[in-house]
């Protein structure tokens, strides 16, 4: 078993920053990939962007690129998602999200066998 635990968010005005982190414990390993989804109410959940834990590798979603950046620190076995350039349309409760290695497209949220809770991050205009 693996938990994630989120933590950081808020509210923020549109055009400011925040940061969220996922802390991993438990069975966690280095070849999992995490990753970020967000949903906003009535709306589906949407990938945000995803980190294989030892090889770096990095994807992003079209409408987050070159705003937000995900990093991984393995010391501690946390993922951070900084969140920059915000806008209204951001707001949603950001969740963590963890899969063991495997074939998959990792954009979608059932290639993903673990989640947190959430935090939830409002963007006002």
């Amino acid at each position: 078993q693996v938990q994630l635990v989120e933590s950081g968010g808020g509210l923020v005005q549109a055009g400011g920053s925040l940061r969220v982190s996922c802390a991993a414990s438990g069975r966690t390993s280095s070849d999992y990939t995490m990753a970020w989804f967000r949903q906003a109410p009535g709306k589906e959940r949407e990938f945000v962007a995803a980190i294989t834990w030892s090889g770096g590798r990095i994807e992003y979603a079209d409408s987050v690129k070159g705003r937000f950046t995900l990093s991984r620190d393995n010391a501690k076995n946390t993922v951070d998602l900084q969140l920059n350039s915000l806008e209204p349309e951001d707001t949603a409760v950001y969740r963590c999200a963890a899969r063991p290695p495997k074939y998959g497209d990792i954009s979608l949220p059932r290639e993903y066998d673990y989640w947190g809770q959430g935090t939830q991050v409002t963007v006002s205009s």
